[in-house]
C-alpha cells in the first residue's frame, strides 16, 4: 500500500501536533507547583527560608497533582527532610568533635566538607528534577536517596 502525499500529515499539522502534546504536559496539575518548589530549594542556596517553604507547598500540593508530577512532589519532599535529618545528625557529630577536645580545625574542616558534599546533593536532585519535569518524565524513585534513580555521569553522551 503505497501513501500518498495528500495523505501524509503536512509539516503545520505535525508542528500543531507536537506543540498540543506540549501543552497538554505543561497544563498538567501540579508541574507549575513543582517548577516553583525547585527554584525555592535552590534559593536556599542563598536564603536558608526558602527550603520550609517549598517543602511545605510540596507537601500541601502532593495530592492534587497527577501521578507523574506527584513523583516529583515527593522527590523534593525526601529532598527537604533527608537533607533536615543528616544536617541535624552531622551537628551532633560536630559538637561532640568539638567536645572531645580535637584541635579546632579537625571539626572546622570536617564540617565545611560536609556542607560542600550536601549542597552539590541538594543542588544535583534538584537539577535532574528540573530537567526530568521539563522533558514531562516522572522521577523513577522519588524515594531514593541519591538521584532518583537517574545515571548521572560527566561525560557528553
Amino acid at each position: 500500500m503505497a501513501i500518498s502525499p495528500s495523505s501524509m500529515p503536512s509539516a503545520s499539522q505535525e508542528a500543531t501536533s507536537t506543540s498540543t502534546s506540549s501543552n497538554t504536559f505543561k497544563k498538567s496539575r501540579g508541574r507549575g507547583t513543582a517548577i516553583v518548589v525547585y527554584m525555592l530549594f535552590l534559593g536556599s542556596v542563598l536564603a536558608v527560608v526558602t527550603a520550609p517553604i517549598g517543602v511545605l507547598i510540596a507537601h500541601m500540593k502532593r495530592n492534587d497533582a497527577e501521578e507523574w508530577v506527584a513523583s516529583h512532589l515527593q522527590f523534593q519532599i525526601r529532598t527537604f527532610w533527608v537533607g533536615l535529618l543528616g544536617g541535624v545528625l552531622f551537628t551532633g557529630i560536630w559538637h561532640l568533635l568539638g567536645w572531645l577536645g580535637l584541635p579546632a580545625v579537625a571539626p572546622w574542616a570536617l564540617g565545611y566538607l560536609y556542607f560542600t558534599a550536601c549542597l552539590i546533593w541538594m543542588v544535583g536532585r534538584c537539577g535532574v528534577g528540573i530537567t526530568h519535569l521539563t522533558n514531562n518524565r516522572p522521577v523513577a524513585n522519588p524515594r531514593s536517596l541519591a538521584f532518583g534513580g537517574a545515571r548521572v555521569t560527566l561525560a557528553d553522551r
